[in-house]
Parts: C-alpha cells; sequence; structure tokens
C-alpha cells in the first residue's frame, strides 16, 4: 500500500506504519508493505525494511528493485537474504534489537536444562512426586558463549549474578574475550557451552564431532544462533549416549519434522525458534529504523552495515 503512486523523493518502505515510529525525517515517501501485499509495490524502494518471520522470497523480490539502496534487516542473521542481494544495496542487520529477548530465553533454556524442569513437567503430568535434587547448579560452573558479540555479551551480563565464571570467545578475541583459536583449549573446561555465532560458510558445522568430543561429560550445549551452525546428525549421537545434553532454540531444518529423533531425548530441550520474538523486539526494532532512516535521509552512515 503506498502513500505515492508517483513518488519523486525516495521510498522508504516498512513493515508497519510509519506514525509507529516516534519520529521519522522527512524528504523521503513511506509505504508499507507485509508478505500478504503484492511484491509489486516494492518497484520504487530505496531503503527496504522486509518483514519478520514472515514467508519472503527474496531471490525473486530483489532482482525486481532497481532503485533499492538500503535493506534493513530486522533479525541478527542475515543469511536469508544476503547471498540475493546486488553488491550495490546496503545490508544492515537488527545488532541490538534481539539482546535482551535472546539473552533472557538463553538462561531460562540453562536453567531449565540445569535445573531438570521438564523432568519434573514430565512428572506433574503424570501426578508423580519424583523428588530429585541432584541436578547441577549454575552456580560454580564454567560457562563459555562461543559468538561474544552483542547478543553474547548480554547473556553475559545475565549471567554474572548467578555465580558461575563466564568465558567469551569471538573470532579475533577482544580485551573481555577469547580468541577463536583458543576454542580447543577452552571446551574441556566449560559445563554449558552456548552458540552464537552468525551463520556463513567459515561457521556451518562449527559445532560437529569434534567439537562436542571436546566437551566435558555431562555438560550442556546451547545454540541460539542457526541450525545449521551444529552437525544434527553428531550432536543426535552424543546426546543418545547420554553424554551430552543440549538446548536449541534452532534447529536443521526449520520447522524440525515430527519424526526427526531429536523429538524422542529426554537431555534435549527443543524451543521453536523463539528467543528474540517478545514483546521487547517492536520497540526496539522501532527506534533502530527510525534512527536508520535519519541517517538515510542526511546522506550519513548507517548502523549495522553487514560486510559481505
Amino acid at each position: 500500500m503506498t502513500t505515492s503512486a508517483t513518488p519523486v523523493e525516495p521510498v522508504a518502505t516498512l513493515p508497519f506504519p510509519v506514525d509507529e515510529l516516534a519520529d521519522h525525517p522527512d524528504g523521503l515517501t513511506y509505504t508499507t508493505y507485509t508478505a500478504a501485499d503484492d511484491p509489486a509495490v516494492l518497484c520504487d524502494t530505496a531503503f527496504w525494511v522486509p518483514p519478520y518471520l514472515e514467508p519472503v522470497d527474496f531471490r525473486a523480490i530483489l532482482p525486481t528493485m532497481p532503485r533499492l539502496r538500503v535493506v534493513q534487516a530486522q533479525s541478527a542473521g542475515t543469511e536469508h537474504i544476503a547471498p540475493f542481494l546486488p553488491a550495490s544495496v546496503e545490508l544492515c542487520n537488527a545488532r541490538g534489537v534481539h539482546d535482551a529477548a535472546t539473552a533472557e530465553f538463553t538462561v531460562a533454556l540453562i536453567l531449565a536444562s540445569l535445573r531438570q524442569l521438564p523432568r519434573f513437567i514430565r512428572a506433574q503430568r503424570a501426578r508423580t512426586w519424583d523428588a530429585d535434587n541432584t541436578g547441577r547448579s549454575l552456580a560454580d560452573s564454567t560457562v563459555l558463549i562461543v559468538g561474544y558479540g552483542s547478543i553474547g555479551r548480554a547473556v553475559g551480563r545475565r549471567l554474572a549474578p548467578f555465580e558461575c565464571q563466564v568465558i567469551g570467545v569471538s573470532r579475533r578475541g577482544d580485551d573481555d574475550c577469547l580468541p577463536i583459536s583458543r576454542l580447543p583449549e577452552q571446551l574441556p573446561l566449560a559445563d554449558v557451552v552456548i552458540v552464537l555465532t552468525p551463520l556463513s560458510k567459515a561457521t556451518r558445522h562449527l559445532v560437529d564431532s569434534a567439537f562436542l568430543a571436546s566437551m566435558k561429560e555431562g555438560a550442556l550445549l546451547v545454540n541460539m544462533s542457526r541450525g545449521g551452525v551444529v552437525d544434527q546428525q553428531a550432536l543426535i549421537r552424543e546426546a543418545a549416549s547420554g553424554r551430552l545434553h543440549a538446548a536449541l532454540d534452532v534447529t536443521d531444518p526449520e520447522p524440525l519434522p515430527s519424526d526427526h529423533p531429536l523429538w524422542a531425548l529426554d537431555n534435549v530441550i527443543i524451543s521453536p525458534h523463539v528467543g528474540g520474538g517478545t514483546t521487547a523486539m517492536g520497540p526496539r526494532v522501532r527506534a533502530l529504523v527510525q534512527r536508520q532512516l535519519e541517517a538515510f535521509a542526511h546522506g550519513k552512515p548507517l548502523d549495522n552495515v553487514v560486510t559481505r
């Protein structure tokens, strides 16, 4: 749905009405587009915020947008957009938007697994008093965060009050985290390993048989990144043996087929990729879009530009 049939200004196409922003710059024509609309309305778009968690055929749509200059994703990961985007178009991710929600859900999955909540829920449904106080505590545990970026640091801040040791690992390392080259020596020390890396050629199946075999007996793997970062068959072997536990907000494939062996493992918690999409997302994504529109309208550098 457009506000101008013949736009004379750059068109910014949003997945929500522009009046949902606290403010927006002049000098742009604003339109809305959801996955239910005809993609033809996008033909004049210069700045596009695609819908979130709705089916969008980027392979088909992007070549029909000759005026496109910026794509602002609402997700932290952009691997579903980048392969179809011309080099002349800037791609920006939603770094910072999902930090709070994803971090709190990561902590929830860790606590649920360590403190055996699925077991107690099963016992509740069976009306069985299954008292077992031998589960591991997060206190005094070592937590390794693989992918210590914006979300990883948000997780680390939330874990600090639980009296556990948090070790971050990033590609190059930094003042407060180790480089990825130190990962092999850290894996055997960790009671919990959280995966938060983006999916790329370099990180696909980063968590493979060797990675999992290096983890200590009884450790918990938490995948909050993308399903493809983990070799699912390798994980199934380790989890089915009982040597490792897992909490997965992402899987490969998604949705996970009903007959997939991961469903049957009592030491695996599966959530359907819901870590970021909470009430915290809306205000943060609108604030990001507003900042980016201001920068775009005034010819200033954009935030969160993805290197391709």
